[in-house]
C-alpha cells in the first residue's frame, strides 16, 4: 500500500469520498439513530463509545444492545453478532483478488473499514481486479467517508442521547440509501433474480431469532448464483431462461431424450 500521503491525494481517493458522500446523509441517520439506541438501551457513555469504535456494525450493535441489556450469555451475544456480520465473509471473499498482495497488518485495516456500501460503491466501479487502477486508494477514500459519516453522528446520538428521541426513525434513511444504491447495481435479470430470490428469503425466514433471516437471504442468493455459474441441468436450463446462454444441440437433444 502507498504512503498516506500519496494516497490522500490520489484522485480515485477523492473519487472515493466523491461517491460516499453522495450517500452520506442516509450513514448519518443512521449511526445517528444507533448511537441513541446503545444509551437507551442500558449502556453507559463510555462503553457505547468504546462499542461503536470497536464493532463498527450498526446490525450488529442494534441486535446485540437488547440482548446485553436482558443479561443475555456472551456466547449468545457473540453469536448473534457473527450471524448478523456472515455477509463480511462474503465481501471478503470478492475482496481478497484485489488486495491480497498487501501485507496482514494493512489487510487488517482495510477490514476494519470495510462496509456495506463500501462494498456496493466498491464493486460497482471496479467489476474487476486490476494493479494500476488506484483500486486501494478509492476503497480508503469510501470507507474513510463512510466511517467518518458514521462515527460523528454516533457519537453525538451518544452524548445526546436525551436530546434525540427514537420515534423519529431516522435510521431508514441509511436503508433507503443502501436501497438505493443496491438497485442500481441489478444490471441484468440474473442479478435481479438472485435479489428477488434473497429478498423472498429474507422476508419468508424474518420469525427466526437473532436475525438469522440475513444469513438466510446471502445463502439463498449465493446458491442461485452457483446454480447460474455451475454446470448441471438445473444451472443449464435456469441460464436459458434468463437468456444468458443458448440451447446447444447436445442440450436440445438431452431435452428431448428427458422428455
Amino acid at each position: 500500500m502507498h504512503s498516506l500521503h500519496h494516497t490522500l491525494h490520489h484522485a480515485q481517493f477523492r473519487a472515493g469520498v466523491r461517491d460516499m458522500s453522495s450517500v452520506s446523509l442516509g450513514i448519518a441517520a443512521w449511526g445517528l439513530v444507533t448511537g441513541v439506541a446503545m444509551v437507551k438501551g442500558g449502556l453507559s457513555i463510555p462503553l457505547a463509545l468504546l462499542m461503536t469504535f470497536t464493532v463498527f456494525a450498526g446490525s450488529a450493535q442494534l441486535a446485540a444492545i437488547p440482548l446485553m441489556t436482558v443479561g443475555a450469555p456472551v456466547w449468545v451475544i457473540w453469536a448473534t453478532a457473527a450471524c448478523i456480520n456472515l455477509r463480511f465473509v462474503i465481501f471478503s471473499a470478492q475482496w481478497r483478488p484485489y488486495f491480497m498482495r498487501y501485507p496482514l497488518r494493512q489487510r487488517l485495516v482495510l477490514t476494519y473499514l470495510s462496509g456495506d456500501l463500501t462494498y456496493v460503491l466498491f464493486m460497482k466501479r471496479f467489476p474487476e481486479a486490476r494493479d494500476d487502477e488506484g483500486q486501494v486508494e478509492y476503497f480508503m477514500g469510501a470507507a474513510a467517508a463512510n466511517w467518518f459519516s458514521w462515527q460523528v453522528p454516533a457519537v453525538l446520538g451518544i452524548v445526546l442521547a436525551d436530546v434525540v428521541p427514537t420515534h423519529w426513525g431516522l435510521g431508514f434513511a441509511g436503508v433507503l440509501a443502501l436501497l438505493g444504491l443496491t438497485y442500481s447495481l441489478v444490471s441484468d435479470r440474473a442479478t435481479a433474480l438472485a435479489a428477488a430470490v434473497a429478498g423472498a428469503a429474507a422476508v419468508a425466514a424474518f420469525a427466526l431469532p437473532f436475525r438469522l433471516h440475513i444469513v438466510v437471504a446471502i445463502a439463498a442468493a449465493v446458491c442461485i448464483g452457483l446454480m447460474m455459474d455451475g454446470g448441471g441441468d438445473a444451472g443449464r436450463r435456469l441460464r436459458q431462461a434468463l437468456g444468458r446462454a443458448k440451447p446447444q444441440p447436445a442440450d436440445a437433444a438431452v431435452d428431448r431424450a428427458s422428455a
